[in-house]
């Protein structure tokens, strides 16, 4: 697709607007994915992001497949995983938030990052996709979400997606005040930022810190636990054993580790038990 428009929405994130050519069949497949979401939608919907080699011609339509067959090694694409923001059939467009720390802290070699830094209206990227696995259970007592600045956009989708009988908690690391995007909600919403400062981030306990200070709600709760890797040492345990949540009611994953590129991130996260878990896992 077409890059239409670029958004600062913090020092720390940048949302790029896609459209043209393609949307059509990504409506398609958003459509066929969401139809079989409870509830009617997915919001950690994701999809993948290809990025083309420099100095290399690719078929049309791109194959990665047959990239991979026929071309030079450093010629096959890059590809990372990004959450959807929001999907706009009307007007025929898709938003992706982009993390861009100044150190790439969540893209490795920094592919993404700097791609959407420097994203200019009519450039194309390739998106593979959608996929998704989340959705809020509107049968839940509460709703708690817990994430960095990799998860804040599925935490956003995810909170404008509740009615106003809903009733949710975000605990959310960012940099600083200037991160704290707005976060559109009809719920009742309470909400805890927590800023790193100079700290890189990846690096502290504060969402876990945080969490086990909070006065735990009663009732049953679904939660939502994205971000980097530590929060499955972390927060992970500490809600599944500690305050006792079924395990079908937690969704978690890790979308980064630090000090890994996303290759790296990928063999570590193959080699964890458990890695991923999602509402309706057995």
């Amino acid at each position: 697709m077409t890059v239409i428009r670029t958004e600062q929405l913090a020092p720390a994130m940048r949302r790029v607007v896609f459209g043209g050519v393609g949307f059509a069949d990504f409506l398609t497949r958003h459509v066929e994915l969401n139809d079989r979401a409870p509830g009617g939608a997915f919001t950690d919907e994701y999809v993948k992001l290809v990025f083309l080699a420099d100095g290399f011609e690719y078929p049309e339509p791109l194959d990665l497949d047959l990239v991979k067959d026929t071309m030079p090694k450093e010629a096959w694409p890059v590809l990372r995983t990004y959450t959807i923001r929001w999907v706009d059939p009307h007007a025929e467009e898709v938003a992706i938030d982009f993390v861009v720390h100044g150190t790439d802290a969540h893209d490795g070699p920094g592919v993404a990052g700097p791609w959407a830094a420097n994203a200019q209206p009519g450039v194309v990227l390739h998106l593979r996709g959608p996929s998704g696995a989340y959705a809020p259970d509107p049968n839940a007592d509460w709703l708690l979400f817990v994430g960095d600045e990799a998860g804040l956009p599925a935490i956003a989708a995810s909170l404008e997606a509740l009615a106003p009988t809903d009733r949710a908690v975000a605990f959310i690391e960012v940099d600083g005040r200037a991160d704290e995007i707005e976060l559109t909600t009809v719920a009742d919403l309470e909400v805890h930022w927590l800023h790193r400062g100079d700290a890189e981030p990846g690096s502290t306990t504060l969402l876990d810190d945080a969490l086990r200070r909070w006065d735990w709600r009663n009732g049953r709760v679904q939660a939502f636990i994205h971000g980097e890797s530590a929060l499955l040492k972390t927060v992970r345990p500490h809600v599944l054993d500690d305050r006792g949540v079924a395990r079908v009611d937690v969704s978690v994953s890790a979308y980064w580790r630090r000090g890994a590129t996303e290759e790296g991130f990928r063999v570590w996260k193959a080699e964890q038990y458990d890695p991923v878990m999602r509402p309706g896992a057995s």
